[in-house]
């Protein structure tokens, strides 16, 4: 059998209106403000011929040039002449009346974790070097709504971690300081929409890949439910699924509606009208009850600084009317730990046994990903009935949470972006991390729980390094937990009037 990429992740991964959001665009400025506009602006400027294609791509592959050298977000670029002509093709089926959608003319770079035909999918492994063949479900619905690829975008070894680091291409660095890394496993794409590398970006999460690269890049980061983006390679259990990043809210939410949607072929996939994530995201949260979970009374180590920048930033739901107050969860965080060790070693070894036991390719393989097989080893059939049994009482004592309150609120990250040239932090504000991903545990609770969870900006702290919120909404409550973020995001304004540096 030829070992894949694809065979191993199969189971190791388990809107608002656009009219007025256009500025008027001059001939003579329009390629210095291409990049800077949001990307529903963007789409408007095209359609209106404000701007054309070929115009677009030229600014963006100027802006990856100039940047990318220094932030190593976008990798496998294609060549620029082919991408230019591709856009010619896109500027001739505008004039010809063909307008493939929202995206026509648009840049992409696709998570390397996915593929898209023509492009080499790595996974971020020397093991790893395939041309795709076909796109992935997300891609191919991006690509018929009109984007162009012109790259992929950088993860960490096998998606396995929150550092965006692998020996194929090196680390991501974050949009607001290059030295620290930009999270992961959906650095490369955080990093690359900061940056203005991008309009929008894909991205996915099994452990706050979506979210974490959000928080430490000043961006939006939003896992949906799972099922609600068809997962090409697998669902494994529920814990893994494909979701949309953007600058703002109201980009993240249309991207979302071309992603979402039911495909036959992946009978996890919800059904459901993807176009209602098109809607209207403004409305009336007053009397709204915001739950404030924290550090989960101490027992979460976080960095200093980090958790008092989360609860000032709390105020900015109170300013949309919501009311907020601390919330317990009647549920033992060590055994949610244990039960996420459980189904994280049986994904692990699930798709990588193959390459584990191969000596030639376990040695090309990060010590994370080895570790997580290994837990795998004695993994029985009734210890995964054990976690499923209490991954099932967490679903209840989250039930019971949100009879109580409409939304769930706890800091992104544990820690502020770190230093690139460290594989993970071994310590957090005088605790030492047992694994390599304890210090990420904060996203646990959504990912166990099936819920969608947004990460909006929560400020930075006094190295000018960001930090973010998740909103953990109900089951299948997507809609409504896109309408909260976007609601804090215009009260608090972080993601919208506080660029990089780089781009100043």
């Amino acid at each position: 059998m030829t070992l894949t990429r694809r065979h191993f992740l199969q189971h190791a991964t388990a809107s608002a209106t656009i009219a007025g959001l256009a500025p008027e665009l001059s001939a003579a400025g329009a390629a210095t403000h291409i990049t800077q506009l949001p990307a529903l602006a963007l789409s408007s400027a095209i359609k209106g011929g404000q701007v054309s294609c070929t115009e677009v791509m030229q600014a963006y592959l100027k802006q990856i040039r100039t940047l990318n050298k220094n932030f190593n977000a976008i990798t496998s670029l294609p060549d620029e002449g082919t991408l230019l002509k591709e856009a010619a093709v896109a500027d001739k089926d505008l004039r010809a009346g063909r307008y493939r959608g929202w995206m026509h003319g648009f840049p992409h770079a696709v998570k390397d974790l996915a593929d898209a035909q023509g492009l080499v999918t790595t996974a971020g492994s020397p093991l790893f070097n395939e041309v795709a063949d076909k796109d992935d479900v997300h891609v191919a619905r991006m690509r018929q709504a009109g984007a162009i690829f012109v790259g992929k975008t950088n993860v960490p070894e096998f998606g396995y971690g929150s550092q965006s680091y692998n020996p194929v291409f090196g680390a991501t660095g974050c949009a607001y300081d290059a030295t620290r890394t930009a999270g992961g496993s959906s650095g490369g794409a955080a990093a690359a929409l900061a940056l203005n590398m991008v309009p929008v970006a894909d991205g996915s999460d099994m452990m706050g890949s979506l979210r974490n690269p959000g928080a430490f890049n000043n961006v939006i980061g939003f896992r949906p439910t799972p099922g609600v983006v068809p997962l090409s390679q697998g669902f494994t259990a529920e814990l893994a699924c494909n979701g949309p990043m953007g600058r703002n809210v109201s980009d993240t939410a249309m991207l979302l509606a071309t992603m979402a949607g039911h495909d036959p072929a992946f009978p996890g996939s919800a059904t459901l009208n993807p176009r209602k994530f098109a809607g209207p995201l403004a409305r009336d949260w007053q009397g709204t009850r915001i739950g404030w979970l924290g550090d989960f009374d101490g027992y979460l180590a976080t960095e200093p600084g980090l958790l008092a920048l989360c609860e000032a930033a709390l105020g900015t739901f109170r300013d949309v009317g919501c009311k907020v107050d601390s919330a317990q969860i009647s549920y033992s965080m060590p055994e949610l730990w244990q039960t996420w060790l459980t189904f994280r070693h049986w994904s692990a070894r699930g798709g990588a046994l193959p390459l584990y036991e191969n000596p030639q390719m376990r040695a090309q393989m990060k010590p994370e990903l080895i570790w997580e097989i290994e837990g795998g080893a004695n993994l029985s059939g009734d210890q995964l009935s054990v976690a499923a049994r209490a991954r099932g009482r967490w679903h209840q004592a989250l039930q019971q949470a949100f009879d109580q309150f409409d939304f769930l609120v706890l800091p992104t990250a544990q820690v502020f972006p770190f230093d690139k040239t460290i594989h993970w932090p071994k310590q957090i504000n005088g605790r030492n991390m047992d694994t390599y991903h304890r210090w990420m545990e904060v996203v646990i609770p959504g990912t166990l729980g099936g819920c969608p969870v947004a990460n909006v900006p929560a400020g930075f702290n006094p190295q000018g390094l960001p930090m973010g919120l998740q909103i953990i909404g109900p089951r299948h409550h997507d809609m409504a937990t896109l309408q909260m973020a976007f609601a804090y995001e215009q009260a608090s304004r972080w993601n919208l009037d506080y660029p990089p540096k780089a781009l100043l």
